[in-house]
């Protein structure tokens, strides 16, 4: 049997710096700039839009060091895809311990038909004045989200 590498943690912060959340995961996967992660949720977890996500849904994770975006898998106890959820994000940092990455709010949910919506984007307005995003956080953002629906509509990796 294969020997478990040891769980990193997830971090995840507001512009400001302050602390959103983190749990933790195991890496799968690290080529180049991309890391893939499997986690799996320890207690259930009540969403406006996701609904409850029962405690033992895996989500495999995939953060790449130099895009402005990650995108997770989210799959039943069974393995069956729940749906794609896909956070706008400054690129991720990652120590060999913690992986850490600033939440710019705009996210993208995708069901398993890759019917999807675009979430939270007068967040991210309200964020950007609040915080001060520089242009060119705002710029990354949006082309993020123009890079996610092209990968979403073409079912480009991960979403093949």
């Amino acid at each position: 049997m294969a020997e478990s590498k040891p769980p990193i943690e997830v971090r995840t912060f507001k512009f400001d710096g302050s602390a959103h959340r983190s749990w933790p995961a195991r890496i799968v996967q690290q080529e180049g700039s991309l890391l893939v992660l499997d986690a799996s949720f320890e207690t259930e977890v009540r969403h406006a839009i996701l609904g409850t996500i029962s405690t033992g849904t895996l989500s495999t994770e995939f953060y790449w060091l130099d895009r402005w975006y990650n995108i997770f898998r989210f799959s039943n106890v069974s393995g069956e895809l729940r749906n794609h959820y896909c956070n706008v994000n400054v690129p991720p940092t990652f120590d060999g311990h913690v992986l850490s990455y600033i939440d710019l709010d705009i996210d993208i949910l995708i069901e398993p038909d890759f019917s999807y919506r675009v979430l939270d984007r007068e967040e991210f307005e309200q964020n950007a004045v609040k915080y001060g995003y520089p242009d060119h956080v705002r710029e990354h953002a949006y082309q993020a989200v123009d890079d996610l629906v092209m990968m979403i509509e073409s079912r480009a990796f991960p979403f093949n």
